[in-house]
């Protein structure tokens, strides 16, 4: 387990002691960040980036990250490494909250983050007020695939008002565990299968905004039209 790119590029990361913790695959992490750089030159949540293309410290600059079952912390890190200017790390397990913090302090992105020990939905529901770097420009969910709590908590972001306008959560997930469309204002925009995972963007659209079409892509290929 590695950073895949940024200023941390190629760090080997400290992986879980348990089997509470399920940590993303570099091929889906990397899949996951290219989606997700692709929609931040579409469309960046806060001010537009001028000349700012995939791979672009610029994409990230001046954005807050959420990363929620945050595990080992990989992927707030992995966005830490590409530019975003802070990340809070949300977990319930006191031994993985160790293992983040062994991670923040092998890439140097220590002063960059908060780690929290809560539950996910406790978290988005009202258990830290308030959450002082929201709304988040991106968040970042890899929850249990059984946890049945995982649609009340995308729910909540929007409603607590916890994401940017045009910010993007990003939820990895099995196939056949869909978290399904969520609301007007937080639209499906693309999903990506990688065999049993599947990685599913919602955007955040403000109030008359039509918003984007629904993207499909399995194993790399396209089936869908934006």
């Amino acid at each position: 387990m590695r950073v895949i790119a940024g200023a941390a590029r190629g760090r080997q990361l400290i992986g879980p002691s348990s089997a509470v913790t399920r940590p993303t695959s570099d091929r889906a992490k990397a899949a996951l960040f290219s989606m997700l750089e692709s929609l931040l030159t579409e469309r960046r949540p806060g001010s537009a980036v001028e000349g700012a293309g995939p791979g672009s410290p610029e994409l990230w600059r001046g954005l807050t990250v959420l990363d929620l079952y945050a595990g080992t912390g990989a992927l707030g890190i992995e966005a830490l490494s590409r530019g975003a200017a802070w990340c809070d790390f949300v977990e319930r397990d006191a031994t993985a909250r160790r293992v983040i913090a062994q991670n923040l302090a092998l890439t140097g992105f220590r002063t960059r983050a908060r780690v929290f020990g809560m539950d996910a939905l406790r978290f988005v529901t009202g258990g830290v007020e308030p959450a002082h770097h929201a709304p988040y420009g991106v968040v970042v969910m890899d929850p249990p695939y059984r946890d049945p709590s995982v649609r009340e908590v995308i729910e909540a972001l929007t409603t607590r008002g916890l994401v940017m306008p045009y910010g993007l959560v990003a939820v990895e997930h099995a196939h056949g565990a869909d978290p399904g469309e969520i609301s007007q204002d937080l639209a499906r925009i693309r999903v990506r299968r990688h065999g049993d995972t599947v990685l599913t963007i919602y955007r955040r659209m403000p109030v008359g905004d039509a918003g984007e079409m629904i993207h499909h892509d399995h194993d790399g290929g396209i089936s869908g039209d934006v």
